[in-house]
């Protein structure tokens, strides 16, 4: 049987541990974790045998020795990562941010969004002081003047804007493609239908999506939710491209791209060669 690993950031693995039916035939159990950053090591434990995490993690854990295969991805994300300011900050433009803190899940896509960001106003990872923050933390932190900026998600970037909490520095856009990564580790014990019923099934998933918008921000939002957060699910839903693609070349030279950026930064100690990944049979 697969184990799937499914945190609370990645909505399509949790979409798909709820929707009825969505894996078909395919023998797999979910096996829920609270941090998107830990998946190569559960993987590499066996507590997993896939998982879906933004495009850094894989980097990470490739920087560590392990050997990851890339098996699928979302649709590029543009709405669902943001640089926020507090309503009144003197803050107006990227260029302002040398020298500021910098709130965010650091590991994450929001490391290579914060490394892009800076370099088109000529700045660099080291100019900025980043502070390691769950989204619960960042928003008290950001209100309080702990921090300067928070990197926000969805649904959270249009809470805090529309509460005027926040103020929209720059929102992720054509940034970096902020897709969803789906991906495991070499030696897995995963057999190729297990793998291909996987992506196949996110690939189902993202039409079902598609075709029933409603259900799948009831189903985020859980069952005792109220009119209004599912109203806001239905934002984020529609608010994305739900297609799942299987692995390709191309996904493999995005992911190269951010491994060469992340590296000139200093993140890296040495440069990664992005090769590994896995074409599904059928998707």
């Amino acid at each position: 049987m697969l184990k799937i690993g499914v945190h609370p950031m990645n909505l399509h693995l949790r979409l798909a541990s709820l929707w009825p039916g969505i894996m078909g035939d395919a023998a797999a159990s979910f096996v829920a974790y609270p941090e998107g950053r830990d998946t190569g090591a559960l993987i590499e434990a066996g507590s997993i045998d896939v998982g879906g995490t933004g495009s850094t993690p894989p980097l990470i854990a490739q920087s560590q020795g392990r050997r990851v295969v890339y098996l699928g991805a979302s649709a590029p994300r543009p709405a669902n990562g943001a640089l926020l300011v507090a309503p009144g900050s003197t803050i107006h433009e990227m260029a302002q941010l040398k020298g500021k803190r910098v709130a965010l899940i650091d590991g994450s896509f929001h490391t290579y969004l914060l490394a892009r960001s800076l370099e088109l106003a000529g700045l660099t990872l080291n100019d900025v002081v980043r502070c390691e923050m769950s989204p619960a933390a960042s928003r008290k932190a950001l209100a309080s003047g702990e921090v300067d900026v928070w990197i926000a998600m969805a649904p959270l970037i249009e809470q805090t804007v529309a509460t005027g909490e926040a103020r929209l520095l720059s929102l992720c856009g054509s940034t970096i493609p902020n897709r969803s990564v789906f991906w495991t580790l070499a030696d897995t014990g995963a057999s190729e239908a297990e793998l291909d019923g996987f992506v196949q099934a996110l690939v189902r998933l993202g039409d079902a999506v598609a075709a029933d918008p409603e259900r799948a921000a009831r189903l985020l939002a859980g069952k005792d939710a109220t009119e209004a957060a599912v109203h806001q699910w239905k934002g984020v839903i529609a608010g994305r491209d739900w297609r799942v693609i299987p692995a390709s070349a191309a996904l493999v030279a995005e992911q190269q791209e951010e491994a060469d950026v992340l590296h000139a930064h200093g993140d890296f100690p040495a440069p990664l060669k992005i090769t590994a990944f896995r074409p599904t049979v059928g998707a």
